[in-house]
């Protein structure tokens, strides 16, 4: 990008844009070169200029007073392209500045400065020009126009600072070892005990105490990014953080420190040393030195204290990274990493959340699908009184009043976690309410039921069947939605597969004891067309007729608890 330039009407320099971007990105100072002087006079109303070079991204050119840089913007543009280029107003000056309209990459921009009626002896334009998002040049001085009769302008003799130099990266030749891990190293690991050897699917992070400093080593799949902080609880925020970027095939190190829920700010790397990357096979890996007490330096955490630990990766382009693509790693307790080796693990989500999947889960897979089927199927099977009650009643009341108990203490823990309402759960909260509502309703409408032959009892029984069913097929669609959330996140597809094959194994089963019944039903009309003995034959047909009942739910609730541990072995082990 060093051999950019804008060209006016008499003259060409080289400068940069992109004004905002500044904190963003590298510096490449520029010193004022004599030659950068065009010898043009102030004489037209309107000066061509056009900046051109290798392509970049973004820009901002401006018009300033020679002689005092730091002063408002002088005249202003006008426009040749409106598609690439737009008009700003800096310093409350209409269009006294240009930048680009978006980040597609180009070569050459053309506009306009009109030169203002009360112009200083001498004028200078002011590029700032991005390459990509961490490589921008800011304020690139380009050619300087005087007034008529204006004394030649001099270019103030340039102070020579000396640009500070980045740390040394250098390129790791092995992978790293989990051997003293517990003994010299405290680690964290996930898979609790992987190997960063051994599986590419291991995420490591490791810290050795050597003397007064700490050797960080960080590995994981990824073709973005990996990080880590410290924080002083489990929420993200005014954490001391540490990324590795996968950029053109290196991997940049980072210190940086987070603010809320955003984009972590990138800090000097002044604060590291020997820092080394490897990419192999889809797996990153970084490490570098810090020492454990920096003092004097904002964000940079004291070491001798003990901390939660977030680990995380993501996507990143040109750079700049993305949000995470699974809830971070955070270790269930606090730890001092420089004093206490262990081998220690995390979880990607909160036991509060993970006790509201499990809890519900139960809830809606299992409790509540035994309880219909007994109650649709069942009644002459376990017809007989227990406890003042039909045995299928007191069965299927014990198992709806515990999915509703279930559910009310699985429906306040979100609360608890978040302090409120959850506002990045799309429509999962929604539904989660609607389910609560219905699982409340249900127990307290049962409390009121008609006697067997009061008139009202078959609406009871619709009202009942109705918000029953309702509430299943809402509590289904929220835990299909909520199995994909970050504060859960239940790993791969798979989880999508289970549930599907839930819900058919379920109506596979209601289906099969439907037919059942029905075809029971027609045996029973046959014999008593036939005017044979229908009591004595009924019987034995319903005999067989219970024993194939009892099969199919035996069969059915093997299968029920089966998916049921998948889901609660998924949640068990975030």
């Amino acid at each position: 990008m060093s051999n950019l330039k804008l060209n006016s009407q008499t003259g060409q320099l080289s400068l940069p844009v992109a004004e905002g971007l500044r904190k963003s990105c590298s510096l490449h100072a520029h010193s004022p070169k004599e030659e950068g002087q065009t010898g043009a006079t102030l004489t037209h109303l309107f000066f061509p200029v056009t900046l051109s070079g290798p392509p970049f991204k973004g820009f901002l050119l401006e018009a300033r007073d020679a002689d005092d840089l730091s002063r408002s913007p002088i005249g202003s543009f006008t426009l040749i392209d409106s598609q690439v280029s737009q008009l700003l107003t800096c310093e409350d000056i209409q269009g006294s500045a240009v930048s680009h309209t978006s980040p597609s990459k180009k070569t050459e921009i053309k506009v306009y400065w009109n030169a203002p009626n009360s112009a200083p002896n001498h004028v200078q334009f002011l590029a700032t020009v991005v390459e990509k998002y961490k490589i921008c040049w800011v304020k690139i001085p380009g050619p300087i126009i005087s007034q008529p009769n204006a004394f030649p302008f001099t270019t103030p003799e340039a102070t020579i600072a000396r640009l500070s130099t980045l740390p040394p990266v250098s390129h790791l030749t092995t992978s790293f070892s989990a051997l003293d891990c517990g003994n010299k190293k405290f680690c964290i690991r996930n898979p609790l005990n992987c190997d960063p050897e051994k599986e590419h699917a291991c995420f490591f992070l490791s810290f050795t105490r050597d003397d007064q400093s700490v050797m960080v080593e960080m590995s994981g799949p990824s073709k973005g990014y990996l990080s880590f902080a410290f924080s002083d609880d489990r929420w993200m925020g005014d954490d001391d953080a540490y990324v590795c970027i996968h950029e053109d095939q290196t991997v940049s190190i980072q210190p940086s420190h987070l603010m809320g829920r955003s984009h972590p700010v990138m800090d000097s790397r002044d604060t590291l040393e020997d820092m080394a990357w490897r990419l192999e096979d889809g797996v990153m890996q970084c490490s570098f030195r810090r020492n454990i007490s920096i003092p004097g330096v904002k964000n940079r955490f004291d070491l001798n204290t003990s901390y939660y630990i977030f680990l995380a990766d993501g996507a990143a382009d040109d750079g700049r990274i993305y949000k995470h693509s699974q809830r971070p790693l955070i270790t269930y307790e606090k730890h001092d990493v420089i004093n206490s080796p262990k081998n220690v693990g995390g979880s990607r989500s909160s036991l509060l959340l993970k006790a509201h999947g499990a809890l519900m889960f139960v809830a809606w897979v299992t409790t509540v699908s035994i309880g219909v089927l007994i109650a649709r199927f069942f009644k002459p099977v376990w017809s007989k009184v227990f406890f003042g009650k039909a045995a299928w009643f007191q069965v299927h009341r014990l198992l709806m009043l515990t999915t509703s108990a279930l559910t009310c203490i699985a429906f306040v823990l979100p609360f608890i976690y978040t302090g409120g309402w959850s506002w990045y759960a799309g429509y999962h909260p929604y539904l989660g309410c609607i389910v609560m509502v219905l699982a409340v309703l249900q127990p307290l409408l049962a409390a009121f039921r008609p006697a067997l032959h009061d008139p009202r009892r078959q609406m009871f029984n619709w009202t009942h069947w109705s918000m029953g069913t309702a509430a299943r097929i809402i509590a289904v669609a929220a835990m299909f939605l909520g199995m994909d959330l970050p504060g859960l996140d239940l790993p791969g597809p798979w989880k999508t597969y289970v549930m599907i094959g839930f819900v058919a194994w379920h109506v596979g089963t209601e289906i099969v004891l439907e037919i059942h019944a029905y075809r029971l039903s027609r045996k029973g009309e046959i014999l008593d067309d036939a005017r044979i003995q229908i009591l004595q034959s009924f019987t034995v047909a319903e005999a067989e007729g219970h024993a194939f009942k009892k099969a199919v739910l035996t069969i059915y609730i093997c299968g029920n608890v089966t998916f049921l541990i998948m889901f609660l072995s998924a949640i068990n082990s975030l």
